[in-house]
């Protein structure tokens, strides 16, 4: 086992992949953002500040709907609650040892893909490191903004001719955070995740998709406590 704490420059190359994941996702907010009338500087904003991912998707036809600010705004806390969770389960796989000196900083950059890497390094067996967590959130958040900003330069119909990219865009980011999960999974995880995997879909089917992401978070941090 490896316990060396891991550096920038790999929380950097760790990025990699998430980076090219989220660039294509984010060039098609920019393009949605300017064809919904936003301006390039205006896309640029909601991607610099609100940094949500797919939830951005949301946020852009709640506004350009008429639904009042504060309505988007609730929403998409709503739909991330569960990031809330990802600072202290991180601090709890990396060991009462783990710095939380700069976790104010870092944690801005927790996106489900970003929290599963970091999870991955660990069960890998990597030390905590600040440095790595810095490393690795500003290279998913500098290919969040820029996609952004590059799809704004685009404008609206840039992805007119290229239908079957536009509609695969939107599977990119789930795809990419199942892939980081599966490369962790452990037998004995199995069971919390088929809880969390059930009550999550009847939730959505039942309620919204919002309720079924909530109830399989409760359902699963359940679970794996019953289970240990």
């Amino acid at each position: 086992m490896d316990e060396t704490p891991s550096t920038f420059s790999r929380g950097l190359l760790t990025s990699v992949p998430i980076a090219l994941g989220y660039f294509p996702i984010a060039f098609a907010f920019g393009v949605a953002a300017t064809k919904a009338g936003f301006s390039g500087a205006e896309a640029f904003v909601l991607s610099l500040v609100i940094y949500a991912g797919a939830s951005q998707f949301l946020a852009l036809a709640l506004m350009t709907s008429g639904a009042p600010l504060l309505v988007a705004a609730f929403t998409l806390v709503a739909m991330n609650l569960r990031h809330v969770l990802y600072g202290p389960a991180l601090m709890k796989a990396a060991g009462e040892g783990a710095s939380r000196h700069l976790a104010w900083g870092w944690a801005w950059g927790l996106t489900d893909e970003v929290f599963g890497a970091a999870l991955g390094e660990m069960a890998r067996g990597r030390r905590f490191s600040e440095r790595y967590m810095f490393g690795l959130g500003l290279g998913a958040y500098a290919a969040w903004v820029s996609g952004t900003v590059v799809g704004a330069v685009a404008g609206g119909g840039a992805l007119q001719g290229w239908p079957a990219v536009e509609a695969g865009l939107g599977f990119m980011l789930p795809a990419l955070f199942l892939a980081l999960l599966l490369s962790i999974l452990t037998r004995a995880a199995v069971p919390v995740i088929a809880v969390a995997g059930l009550v999550t879909v009847c939730g959505t089917l039942a309620v919204s998709p919002t309720a079924g992401i909530l109830g399989g978070m409760v359902a699963g941090a359940l679970a794996g406590v019953v289970r240990t």
